[in-house]
């Protein structure tokens, strides 16, 4: 297991910095605002009337730059973002001037590598036509719109707000303010989500040509209201077979479409589409996570910040790093991470990452239909359809 040690003693390694820049290297932004809590939702996230005078979007930016200044100075020569990922909580509720200013921040700390990709999430309610031509003046490059659903029984289960119509909308603006890279995330598997509606939602999708969508199993977290409703009986918990239904829908429907799967939850229509950020994660990359809450990885260290947003600014105005904790990966973190991180793309795992007993499992895994034996020919452990079903599973047997 990992070892976690004091924040009060966090100091990166030289071995962690060692090689930094020649791995991806991303910056991920929290901001932690929101103007409604969704049921379903247990991210690092507050609305107004939860922080009242304690914080805002002002001593947030003032208290992001000053993590960014501080970061590129723990870094040494730090490498420009390959990637940059805005997200939430609700980016947009910043509106496009306050996210112009959010990257401006990370290129007056980092600059950005020619090409670099910038995302934000958005809410499809605080975006307009404008919003997203702000966007593409500022520098961002791609989009992330929050759809979950185009049904509205289905939305008042997860207590989105949105309109059904607005994030498809939204993403047709995103498109027509130059946006060649715009995502729609969806949720499946909702109590009283029928088949039908996630059709309707997948046609939905389709309709506005983006060239990537999302699509998340739900899952009830602890401490989240939708959490305490099924507890009291008020809706049932998802149900494994049905949610493994949708999959299959939604894969069937999205390949047919021509978005292929490229990670067990993420289709694109090109490779161009895809997230690069996101896969930097999924490849082991480096990425600083700024905000409150945010995780961060470099060399095989892992921290993330504290989560409060006062408590964020506060510790930054007194010239401290926020961090809350770290740990550094031992060698078998790391290879559990490896395993369970890349075997979930569709390009798969290479089997000289496995030991002998891995390879052993990938075999006979192979022989019960979950990976492919043409990548196991060509040396990879590769994901059937029925086995991206089971992929927690296959992952347990390949590093037991």
């Amino acid at each position: 297991m990992s070892t976690a040690v004091s924040p009060d003693a966090f100091v990166l390694p030289s071995s962690a910095l060692r090689g930094l820049g020649t791995r991806p290297f991303g910056v991920y932004v929290h901001v932690p605002f929101c103007a409604t809590r969704c049921g379903y939702c247990d991210f690092n996230t507050y609305t107004a009337g939860e922080l009242g005078t304690a914080a805002s979007p002002a001593s947030w930016l003032e208290g992001l730059r000053r993590e960014l200044d501080l970061a590129a100075g723990m870094l040494g020569s730090p490498p420009a973002a390959d990637t940059v990922f805005v997200g939430g909580g609700t980016p947009s509720l910043l509106g496009a001037e306050g996210l112009a200013a959010v990257l401006d921040a990370v290129r007056r700390s980092f600059g950005l590598a020619e090409g670099a990709e910038v995302t934000t999430e958005s809410n499809p309610e605080s975006t307009s036509p404008e919003f997203f031509a702000g966007l593409r003046d500022a520098g961002y490059t791609r989009v992330s719109l929050g759809m979950q659903s185009a049904a509205p029984h289905v939305l008042r289960i997860l207590d989105r707000v949105h309109t059904p119509g607005r994030p498809v909308a939204a993403a047709r603006e995103a498109r027509a303010a130059g946006f060649e890279h715009v995502n729609l995330d969806l949720i499946y598997g909702t109590p009283g989500e029928r088949q039908e509606d996630l059709r309707d939602s997948l046609d939905a999708v389709l309709a506005t040509g983006v060239d990537h969508v999302s699509a998340y199993a739900l899952i009830v977290e602890d401490g989240t209201a939708l959490a305490r409703r099924v507890r009291k009986g008020e809706l049932p918990a998802p149900d494994d077979d049905v949610l493994a239904a949708r999959y299959e829908q939604l894969d069937a429907a999205l390949s047919s479409a021509g978005l292929h799967w490229y990670e067990v939850s993420n289709w694109a229509a090109s490779e161009q589409a895809r997230c690069r950020h996101n896969l930097g994660y999924w490849l082991g990359g480096d990425w600083w996570g700024a905000g409150p809450g945010a995780h961060s990885h470099v060399g095989g260290v892992r921290w993330w910040n504290v989560k409060h947003p006062a408590r964020y600014a506060s510790v930054l105005a007194d010239g401290e790093v926020p961090v809350a904790g770290h740990e550094v990966l031992t060698d078998a973190d790391r290879h559990l991470e490896r395993v369970m991180l890349e075997l979930r793309l569709a390009e798969g795992l290479p089997l000289t990452a496995l030991d002998s007993g891995g390879v052993r499992e990938a075999r006979a895994a192979a022989a019960e239909g979950l990976l492919t034996g043409d990548g196991l020919a060509e040396g990879r452990a590769v994901l059937t359809d029925r086995g991206r079903l089971l992929a927690d599973a296959v992952v347990r047997r390949l590093v037991s």
